[in-house]
C-alpha cells in the first residue's frame, strides 16, 4: 500500500500527532524529483507526503500548453505505479492554490477523485491545499467551507491557510510584517466555519512568522509557541479537555528554521512540514558540481566532440537524485519521523 488510502492517510496523521513528529512534505516537479523524495523516505524508513504546487504542475504539464491538471494527474498516476517499489507509504498532495487558480487546478482535481470514488476506487490525491491567505478571512473561510464539503465527499483531506506566510510562493507574495502571526480570534473563526472534524478533516496552515524562500536562522522571527495559544483557545471554547490539540497544523516556510523552533512546533501539533527551497538546492548542487568538474566533457569545446558519458542526463541525474534524497532523510530526522513507517 505505497500510496495511502484515505483511511491510512488519516492513520498517518493521527500517529504523527500522538507521537509528536511530522511528515516532510516534499515538492516535486518531475519523475526524477519524485524518485528522490521516495528514496529519501525509504532510506529514512519514514512515511511521507509528496506534493505538487501550481507552478510544479504547470511545469509537469509541458511548456507547450502548461496545463496544470494534466501535469498533476500524470505525475500522480506515475507515482501510484512506481511508489509500489518503495517500502514506505506516501500521500499525494497539491500545494498552494490561490483563488484565481481554483477553477484550473484544485476544483478539477477534486472532481477527478470524486469520479474515482464513485467508481469504487480511492481518490487520486489524498489532500489538496486551498491558499486563501490573500483574501479576507471571511471570504477565505467561505470558500474553505465549499471546498471542504467537496473534499470530504471525495474522501480527501483539505489544507487551508488562513493568514499570510511571508515571501513568495508561485506568484503569491506577502510582505514580512505583523500580519504573519495568526491570532486566537482567527483560529476561533476557523473552527466555527470549518468545524473540528465534524464537517470533514482539514489541515491548518497557521502563521507564526513563517516566510517562504531562503533565509538564515535569526533573520526571520518565528514564534512556534503561538500554536499552543491557538490550540488552547479553541479547545477551551469548544469544551475540549485541557492539553487537547484540536488542530492538525502545517509548518510552511521552514527553510532555515532552528532545531528548537521545529521541536516547539512539533510539540504544539504540527504534523506536516513543507520542504521545497532546501530540496531544490540539494538536487541542483550536485549537477553544478558535475558541470564545473566536467566542463570540457559536457560541452563541445574548441571543435572537440565532448564526452557522451558526462553529458548523458543519467550521469548527472543520478547525482542529483542522491543529493535530494539525502536532504529528505535529514528532514525526516529533524521532524522525528525516521523509523516511524507503518508496518
Amino acid at each position: 500500500m505505497p500510496i495511502a488510502t484515505p483511511e491510512v492517510y488519516a492513520e498517518m496523521l493521527d500517529r504523527a500527532k500522538a507521537g509528536k513528529f511530522a511528515y516532510p512534505a516534499i515538492n516535486v516537479t518531475s519523475s526524477q524529483t519524485l524518485h528522490a523524495a521516495l528514496r529519501g523516505f525509504a532510506e529514512a524508513e519514514s512515511d511521507g507526503i509528496i506534493q505538487i504546487s501550481t507552478g510544479g504542475a504547470e511545469f509537469l504539464g509541458g511548456q507547450h500548453n502548461k496545463d496544470m491538471v494534466t501535469g498533476a494527474v500524470a505525475l500522480a498516476e506515475f507515482a501510484h505505479i512506481v511508489a509500489a517499489k518503495y517500502d514506505i507509504t506516501v500521500a499525494l498532495h497539491t500545494d498552494h492554490c490561490p483563488k484565481d487558480k481554483l477553477d484550473t487546478y484544485v476544483r478539477p482535481l477534486i472532481d477527478v477523485s470524486a469520479e474515482r470514488v464513485k467508481a469504487g476506487r480511492n481518490p487520486l490525491f489524498q489532500s489538496h491545499m486551498w491558499d486563501g491567505s490573500a483574501e479576507t478571512l471571511a471570504d477565505n473561510l467561505a470558500i474553505g467551507q465549499e471546498l471542504l464539503a467537496k473534499a470530504a465527499a471525495a474522501k480527501i483531506i483539505l489544507e487551508v491557510e488562513i493568514t499570510p506566510t511571508g515571501g513568495e510562493e508561485d506568484g503569491v507574495t506577502h510582505e514580512i510584517n505583523d500580519e504573519l502571526y495568526t491570532t486566537v480570534d482567527d483560529a476561533l473563526r476557523t473552527a466555527e466555519a470549518l468545524g473540528l472534524g465534524d464537517k470533514g478533516r482539514y489541515l491548518l496552515a497557521a502563521s507564526f512568522g513563517n516566510v517562504h524562500g531562503v533565509y538564515k536562522p535569526g533573520n526571520v522571527v518565528l514564534r512556534p509557541e503561538l500554536l499552543k495559544d491557538l490550540q488552547e483557545g479553541v479547545a477551551a471554547k469548544h469544551g475540549k479537555a485541557a492539553g487537547s490539540q484540536p488542530f492538525d497544523f502545517v509548518f510552511h516556510g521552514g527553510s532555515g528554521s532552528t532545531a528548537e523552533e521545529i521541536a516547539t512546533a512539533l510539540e504544539n501539533g504540527v504534523v506536516k512540514m513543507n520542504l521545497d527551497t532546501d530540496t531544490q538546492y540539494a538536487f541542483t548542487r550536485p549537477v553544478a558540481d558535475h558541470m564545473f568538474k566536467n566542463y570540457d566533457g559536457v560541452l563541445k569545446v574548441d571543435g572537440e566532440v565532448g564526452s557522451k558519458k558526462t553529458y548523458d542526463p543519467r550521469t548527472w541525474g543520478k547525482a542529483a537524485e542522491a543529493g535530494m534524497a539525502k536532504r529528505v532523510t535529514e528532514a525526516c530526522a529533524n521532524l522525528r519521523s525516521t523509523g516511524t513507517k507503518l508496518k
